[in-house]
Order: structure tokens, then sequence, then C-alpha cells
């Protein structure tokens, strides 16, 4: 493995874009799993309660904030994508 410093890829105009897409999903899912933490400060035995398939709410939950992860993700990566091919492009139609 190498050890040198990153590669620099030139301007990004999609940057700030970015930033913000970023910080409202991560706003979102703090709030999500702000619920989570609440429920267990402020009554835990709801968390005991079977949901669905003999699971608690407490397993469904974290399961679900695990997966609401993976799928912020995939959208944050895709609409990340199209901003850049949108606003990454020289005046020759090409990729800057």
């Amino acid at each position: 493995m190498l050890h040198k410093p990153a590669e620099s890829s030139g301007i990004d105009h999609a940057e700030g874009y970015k930033t913000k897409l970023g910080l409202r999903m991560f706003a979102i899912y703090g709030l999500v799993y702000a619920g989570f933490v609440l429920i267990n400060i402020i009554k835990p035995v709801l968390m005991e309660t079977i949901v669905v398939f003999g699971l608690n709410l407490a397993v469904v939950y974290g399961f679900g904030l695990i997966i609401l992860a993976l799928i912020m993700a995939v959208v944050y990566n895709q609409m990340c994508v199209r901003q850049e091919k949108l606003l990454n492009t020289d005046e020759n139609g090409g990729q800057a």
C-alpha cells in the first residue's frame, strides 16, 4: 500500500449541493435516531412490545435504523452523481 497524499481531482462545482444534501439527510436520520433514544429514556417498557414476527420494538427499530442508513447512503450517492454530471462538465460537453 502506497502512503501518499490523495490526488486532487480539480474543482467540484457540486460541492455545495452535496454538503447541503448531506446535512439535511443527517438531520433526518438524527431525528429518527433521537426518537429511538427518547423512547428508551421516557418509556423503556414500550421497547418490549412485540411488533412483528415475534420481535420487539427495540429490535425492529434498531434494524430499521440500519436499513434507513443504507437506503439513505444509496440515495445520497445517486443524487450526488447526478448533480456532479450536471454541474461538472466543461464547455465542450465533456467531463471537466
